[in-house]
């Protein structure tokens, strides 16, 4: 059972749950996956924010998301002026987050937004970072990326964890979340912007002995 609203001592929290979405020329998918994301949290009792960071889109996105979030008091938009990759868009996001638990997901989730009940559920059997896996024997991969991505993602992932996350299977999935005291210990000291920060930040968190726990999910 996930506790709700609540701080370790008993006082009310004002934001139970951080979720972060760097969104880059998503004018076309973030509509439905703003609707999915509102749809989940509205059902649950425990207090939330919503951080979407457009990371300088030249489509329509910045309007649709304005669109999407009008009414929605908890919700906000960060904009990057110009392209700075997805590291820094998470950055950003999480370095403005005020959650107890602070995630981050793929803007078309890929991973459904229902993980984050079971991910906050082993947040609070104690683990500091959570961290999606489509690699552990029960993953779900129901839409396969084209089989040179698959075949370059499995030798990443040897490398990785022959020179650096020697514990970790998946770094490179987009499904992540912190607790306070691992999202404001990591994140400013994060410097990768583009592709790899995923595997910075892990670093970060195993070389400082954070508890890490990976999760096997659906990818979509």
């Amino acid at each position: 059972m996930i506790a709700e609203d609540t701080h370790a001592d008993g006082k009310l929290s004002p934001v139970f749950l951080s979720i972060v979405l760097p969104a880059y020329n998503e004018e076309n998918r973030i509509p439905v996956t703003l609707d999915k994301i509102f749809s989940f949290l509205h059902s649950r009792r425990f207090t939330w924010e919503l951080i979407i960071v457009d990371d300088g889109s030249i489509d329509s996105t910045v309007e649709v998301i304005n669109k999407s979030i009008n009414k929605v008091p908890n919700a906000r938009l960060l904009e990057n002026k110009i392209n700075r990759g997805k590291g820094f868009s998470v950055k950003r996001g999480m370095l403005a987050a005020n959650g107890d638990y602070c995630l981050f997901s793929d803007a078309d989730l890929s991973t459904p937004i229902e993980f984050v009940e079971i991910f906050l559920e082993y947040h609070q059997q104690g683990y500091d970072v959570c961290i999606g896996s489509r690699s552990l024997p029960d993953s779900n991969i129901e839409i396969h990326q084209p089989w040179y991505r698959e075949k370059m993602g499995k030798i990443f992932g040897v490398l990785q964890r022959i020179f650096l996350l020697d514990k970790i299977i998946d770094s490179q999935c987009g499904f992540k979340s912190f607790n306070r005291r691992a999202a404001e210990f990591i994140f400013p000291r994060q410097v990768t912007e583009g592709f790899c920060f995923d595997v910075e930040i892990l670093y970060i968190a195993q070389k400082h002995d954070f508890k890490i726990r990976e999760i096997p999910v659906t990818w979509r």
